[in-house]
């Protein structure tokens, strides 16, 4: 290995190390909640070193625990779970907008009823 790809590695590690220190260290469990990645693909990352993971004592033994940018970052490169956040951030929007239509036409009538606070429909002077 030459000086070159001696300093490359070193400053691949270097930005690892620095955004694991940026990263919380979730458990599987609440990386799988939060990414929507299976904590069978999470073991499978850890065990083939494509993400980095640690052990620590729980409350029920010992807890693996990864790192929850990292776990993002990977996931952000399948395309099956790019579609399934696509799909869920288009639904999240469109309940959004549904919202904000509600919210427009329940404006619309509270101002129709103060105009009119009998409720009835076209009522002309009489």
């Amino acid at each position: 290995m030459n000086w070159d790809d001696r300093l490359d590695q070193w400053d691949v590690e270097r930005e690892l190390a620095s955004r694991l220190e940026d990263s919380d260290w979730v458990t599987l469990q609440e990386a799988a909640a939060r990414t929507g990645v299976s904590r069978a693909a999470l073991r499978t990352w850890y065990r083939g070193d494509l993400i980095p993971s640690r052990l620590v004592d729980g409350p029920h033994g010992p807890q693996r625990l990864v790192p929850l940018a990292m776990v993002a970052a990977r996931a952000g490169e399948s395309p099956r779970l790019r579609r399934k956040w696509e799909k869920r951030l288009g639904e999240e929007a469109l309940v959004e907008l549904l919202q904000h239509r509600i919210d427009d036409l329940e404006a619309r009538v509270a101002a129709l009823e103060k105009r009119d606070p009998t409720g009835r429909r076209g009522s002309a002077p009489g």
